[in-house]
């Protein structure tokens, strides 16, 4: 077990510089950032939440390994068990709150695939995304109940209300054990309005096909991993309006900052002192709103490209 060990090992470390990279990113318009706090939400809870959900990440990772091995099936990673204790572990670990739930539910399936791809030597782009199908597809009621757990004690703003299967719902449980209800099936439905589910359904379309070569060329180019950061952040959020600020205002809001952070990158970003004024000034702008414009949802997916970018092998 001693390479399963050194593996996960890795893994962890990949996920918890991903977050400290993404969350220190400046100014990523509307987010908490190394200059940027926002109220009851500093800086220093997001540095406290990448170092407490390190151990699930490593767990998960480990599970991968396992599978790797031949010594647990793909529908034993326990995939829900390791979300909830990432995000259990982060609300114990700081007083700002909710602050990574949609990066612990993209991080544990690629932990899984890592834990999976590494037994090889290295990880492989296409053979991690490969690995994260499978990983999303094999999951089961005991993943999805772990899970509607992970997401009631973070309390997310503006969940609002479904039909079937309601998070919010106590009698939800009974029903999920009663139709035999997997991850896939619930974010089938919630990818309405949620990016980070239609990440499930689409074997992280954004992260692998917009986020991560996104990071990849950026830094290529500019050397400077703050940028590559800030770019690919403003490059997701300009192709896909913020879910997150839909659900706390609506979609026309989510559809202004879109267009703003495509202004931004047409001017080059921060890569030119125009884009770099239109930048902080989109800073400002939002975090006027207090919250309720927060592309929180693209800092997650940000995350997620970066982590691929480290697992791959990326260094700076």
């Amino acid at each position: 077990m001693q390479k399963g060990e050194e593996i996960s090992s890795v893994i962890q470390q990949c996920a918890t510089l991903a977050v400290l990279l993404e969350v220190s990113g400046y100014p990523k318009p509307g987010n908490v950032h190394r200059i940027r706090d926002v109220p009851k939400t500093r800086y220093e809870h997001f540095l406290a939440g990448a170092v407490a959900i390190s151990p699930s990440i490593k767990d998960a990772a480990l599970r991968g390994y396992r599978v790797a091995c031949g010594e647990i099936n793909l529908n034993e990673t326990n995939v829900g068990r390791h979300i909830l204790k990432g995000v259990g572990d982060t609300l114990n670990f700081q007083c700002g709150g909710n602050i990574n739930l949609g990066t612990v539910f993209l991080f544990v399936p690629l932990a899984v695939a890592a834990g999976i791809t590494l037994l090889n030597g290295r990880v492989m782009v296409g053979d991690l995304r490969r690995e994260v199908r499978m990983v999303m597809e094999n999951t089961t009621t005991d993943d999805t109940l772990a899970v509607y757990e992970a997401i009631n004690i973070a309390n997310p703003g503006g969940l609002g209300v479904v039909e079937k299967y309601d998070v919010t719902n106590e009698l939800s449980k009974s029903l999920i054990e009663k139709d035999g209800v997997v991850l896939q099936d619930v974010f089938r439905i919630s990818a309405e309005w949620d990016d980070i589910s239609k990440e499930w359904i689409t074997n992280m379309g954004i992260t692998f096909e917009v986020g991560y070569p996104t990071f990849l060329k950026v830094y290529n180019e500019s050397k400077d991993v703050n940028i590559a950061t800030v770019h690919t952040f403003l490059e997701i959020l300009s192709k896909n309006p913020d879910s997150l600020i839909q659900r706390k205002m609506n979609k026309e809001k989510a559809i202004e900052v879109s267009e703003k952070a495509a202004k931004i990158l047409e001017e080059e970003g921060l890569l030119k002192e125009t884009g770099k004024k239109m930048c902080w000034k989109l800073d400002e702008e939002l975090n006027q709103f207090k919250g309720k414009l927060n592309p929180g949802t693209t800092a997650d997916l940000t995350a997620s490209s970066i982590f691929v970018a480290l697992l791959e092998g990326f260094r700076f």
